[in-house]
């Protein structure tokens, strides 16, 4: 049997088997490169294009994050629950951190399982 981690989609993990379906899955994070210490800036996480009919759809878009340093990683910061139809997978989040890392997000398509993007965020 394998273990949850396995079964998510990453850029990295993609096999031919699925690399069609990549372009319409993997979450595009969109945040900046660097920022000050304890600052809000915001983290726009979208998926797609995709399908939005009640039987394929983006469920769940998660975010989280792992911090330089710290002994047990990652940290949700947040997730957001999607609906079919009046819903889109198009989400900000504003973000305060402390210390540099990475941010994963993580979504779920009910077709197509998980599948995770990272971006590296410098504090300064």
């Amino acid at each position: 049997m394998r273990k949850l981690g396995e079964l998510i989609y990453t850029k990295e993990s993609i096999t031919s088997e699925v690399i069609a379906k990549a372009e319409y899955h993997l979450p595009k994070i969109v945040a900046p490169d660097n920022v000050k210490v304890n600052e809000s800036f915001k983290v726009r996480v979208t998926v797609g294009p995709h399908p939005n009919t009640p039987e394929h759809y983006i469920r769940r878009i998660e975010l989280y994050f792992s911090e330089e340093g710290r002994a047990f990683n990652p940290i949700l910061i947040a997730y957001v629950d999607l609906t079919p139809l009046n819903s889109e997978p198009d989400i900000e989040f504003t973000v305060r951190l402390s210390k540099s890392g990475t941010l994963h997000a993580v979504e779920y398509c009910t077709l197509h399982g998980l599948w995770e993007t990272t971006k590296t965020i410098v504090v300064k």
